[in-house]
């Protein structure tokens, strides 16, 4: 299977940095081609330009700026997220990635003004996060980053793909036991 990580943290020590390693390894342990697409290490601009706004319902081409975003997306048949949650949202620059590739015409197209979801490449959908406090502050913001991968995303998807949502909560107050519980549940994960 031709699997894109997109990564989206911006120090290669970090525990998120340790949870992206072990997603490309055991990727690659399960025999599955990955682009890794270390979107810090990329150097990606999550800025949506003047110009890209002014055409975002234009058809895309080869000539735009995220195209080759664009083009990686659409090999994809699985998707795996490695971020972390920063006040209770997505990095800026994996929320950049969303606003600049998952564009009409890329992952949905307008029909008589109603979305139709395209990206029916992809069958299968992964998130792997964590969160400073605890899941019930989570809660109590809505998760926002949660809804978006298990409702948002996976509408984009092909219908019937599996999606999983793995975060450590309280990394604030995490200790190596509770890490190493974590990564191993990651390790585990379906989608490998």
């Amino acid at each position: 299977m031709n699997v894109l990580v997109l990564y989206a943290h911006p120090v290669e020590t970090s525990f998120n940095a340790g949870l992206h390693r072990l997603i490309v390894e055991r990727l690659a342990a399960a025999g599955h081609s990955i682009d890794d697409c270390d979107l810090y290490a990329e150097d990606f601009d999550p800025r949506l330009t003047r110009t890209e706004r002014l055409g975002y319902h234009d058809q895309r081409g080869p000539a735009d700026a995220a195209a080759g975003y664009v083009e990686r997306l659409r090999k994809a048949e699985a998707l795996v997220l490695s971020f972390p949650i920063w006040n209770y949202g997505y990095p800026a620059i994996l929320k950049g990635f969303f606003d600049r590739v998952f564009l009409p015409g890329v992952s949905f197209k307008l029909v008589d003004g109603k979305v139709q979801p395209t990206l029916h490449n992809i069958g299968k959908l992964a998130a792997v996060t964590t969160y400073g406090g605890s899941r019930f502050r989570a809660m109590l913001t809505g998760d926002p980053p949660r809804k978006v991968v298990k409702r948002m995303l996976r509408a984009t998807i092909k219908p019937g793909a599996s999606v999983s949502y793995l975060a450590h909560y309280s990394m604030n107050l995490s200790t190596d036991q509770t890490r190493k519980a974590f990564m191993a549940k990651v390790a585990s994960m379906d989608v490998f």
